[in-house]
């Protein structure tokens, strides 16, 4: 029944949303979040199959740079993945793909479940060194740091209230996926990605565990809950009125027609 209800969504999608478009060719350029790139990436996929002759080129770079290169015209659609500044909505549209929640993770071995701001803080400040004053083993804690232009890096720096020059990293790393290999292989190891881009992983085997934050537990279920604190939207952002061709995928991006893909990389839809 799921698949039915699927196909059939896609099916409506096809008709209501893309009139003609089985017709019609063309290119869309996205770039940006490394968060949004990997499901805009499979949206693509699904609208290239539905619409021959189109094609849909998804790069990374950053939050940033999706909203850098949608300024500049250097693409049809930026990949960011978190609200749009005040001075950035004189100038770019936000289309909202999906919710996320950004928490911290450490190895899967690490025996400690939970950090309050207060240690978080120290940790990354360096004034704790060692798992054993936060309550682990005796091992020397690894800090993971985001690198300048990523998302993560700004809501974390927001939440926390540090300013990126007060971080002492021993790692800085570009997207989530550096990030998990990154803690997966070093026991000691903390550090910042997103909450679907982790859940996915440690429902691969990947050996990192997410912490809470402020008592909350880092799940999709509760980012779908409003209830997690470092909630963000996934967002598709154009300059201007898109083209014909960019404003059928971001119809199609945001219909029912891709929830499933939305739910497979342990995003929430946003609410209709």
């Amino acid at each position: 029944m799921k698949r039915f209800l699927i196909f059939l969504a896609t099916l409506l999608a096809a008709l209501a949303i893309l009139p003609g478009a089985q017709a019609a060719g063309g290119k869309l350029v996205l770039t940006g979040s490394s968060t949004v790139a990997p499901l805009a990436l499979e949206i693509g996929k699904r609208f290239e199959a539905m619409n021959p002759g189109v094609r849909v080129d998804v790069q990374t770079g950053g939050s940033s740079r999706g909203v850098a290169d949608a300024m500049n015209g250097l693409a049809d659609i930026g990949l960011v993945s978190r609200a749009l500044k005040p001075e950035e909505t004189k100038t770019l549209t936000a289309h909202t793909l999906a919710l996320d929640g950004v928490a911290l993770i450490v190895h899967a071995g690490n025996p400690v479940r939970q950090l309050d701001d207060a240690q978080i803080k120290a940790i990354y400040t360096g004034q704790t060194r060692n798992w054993r004053a936060a309550g682990g083993a005796d091992l020397p804690i690894t800090v993971v740091n985001k690198a300048e232009g990523r998302s993560t890096l700004e809501l974390f720096l927001h939440y926390t209230g540090l300013k990126n020059s007060q971080i002492r990293a021993q790692a800085v790393i570009g997207d989530n996926q550096q990030g998990i290999k990154t803690v997966a292989g070093n026991p000691g190891a903390i550090g910042y990605v997103s909450i679907g881009a982790a859940e996915y992983a440690v429902e691969h085997g990947v050996p990192i565990k997410l912490l809470p934050m402020a008592g909350v537990p880092a799940t999709t279920g509760a980012v779908r809950s409003g209830r997690f604190p470092l909630s963000r939207p996934l967002n598709l952002v154009t300059r201007g009125a898109p083209s014909p061709l960019a404003a059928r995928f971001i119809a199609f991006a945001r219909s029912p027609a891709v929830r499933d893909l939305i739910e497979a990389q342990y995003f929430v839809p946003p609410p209709r």
